[in-house]
């Protein structure tokens, strides 16, 4: 079995005013759903259970996912009373996976040209989470070492550090004084059930980043690179008149 978890809760304020009448995962591209193209898409590269975290609209979500053929392969987490952002969404959905395989974690409103066969296939049985990273230009890094280790993340437009590791907070340096690897987050990880037992000290409300980041000196925590990643965010409305030529592209 492969299992996924949609991030479907958020209120997609940058895409009003299509979503002061529906949810985000509602959306459409091409004349489908954002939800439902991600449910397809994984469904055709091997996954066969789902799990929805719910919030805005969440009904008009239950009710369009009820239509469909997938429907028995959907569980839903609903976050109606308050949202509870990436960790804590997953935290509390933690009773719908089934055994210890490892969870895909997609934001629904993400399209991008990842074969989820091929990084299933990549998460090994040692490790706790795989992170998919690429070489891309932002200001926000997560940090590796040379073994791609996830070591600690870094804003280089302030300086800021996060790190459990004091000498990397202090130098930014790996121990033995070298640069450690600088790579950009998409977003797309894959997680091990076996960690849900380190977030029992989490508030109900946090940020996977930040969990990743509390317990990777503990933790087999690695980032996998994807050089031809390409991934578009139809969060907002000046990217949704892309995405249709997105997938297009993707599909060709």
């Amino acid at each position: 079995m492969r299992q996924a978890m949609i991030l479907a809760a958020g209120l997609g304020t940058r895409l009003k005013p299509l979503t002061d009448s529906m949810p985000k995962a509602l959306v459409p591209v091409g004349g489908r759903p954002l939800l439902d193209l991600n449910i397809r898409k994984l469904q055709g590269q091997g996954y066969d259970r789902f799990v929805v975290n719910i919030h805005h609209f969440a009904q008009q979500i239950v009710d369009y996912v009820g239509e469909q053929d997938y429907a028995p392969l959907v569980h839903f987490s609903d976050e109606t009373e308050a949202l509870l952002e990436t960790g804590g969404g997953l935290k509390k959905a933690a009773p719908l996976f089934v055994d210890d395989e490892p969870v895909l974690i997609h934001n629904v409103d993400i399209l991008d040209n990842v074969n989820y066969d091929w990084f299933s296939r990549q998460h090994q049985q040692d490790e706790d989470a795989v992170l998919l990273v690429s070489r891309r230009k932002t200001k926000r890094y997560l940090l590796f070492d040379n073994a791609m280790r996830l070591m600690g993340w870094k804003n280089i437009e302030t300086g800021e550090i996060k790190s459990p590791y004091e000498y990397i907070r202090r130098t930014g340096l790996s121990q033995h004084g070298e640069p450690l690897n600088m790579f950009a987050f998409s977003g797309i990880h894959s997680f091990s059930p076996r960690l849900f037992s380190l977030m029992d000290r989490f508030p109900d409300r946090f940020s996977i980043i930040d969990f990743y980041l509390s317990v990777c000196h503990r933790s087999h925590i690695v980032g996998l690179v994807k050089d031809d990643l390409q991934v578009l965010d139809v969060g907002k409305l000046d990217t949704l008149h892309d995405a249709e030529k997105f997938l297009e592209g993707v599909l060709s």
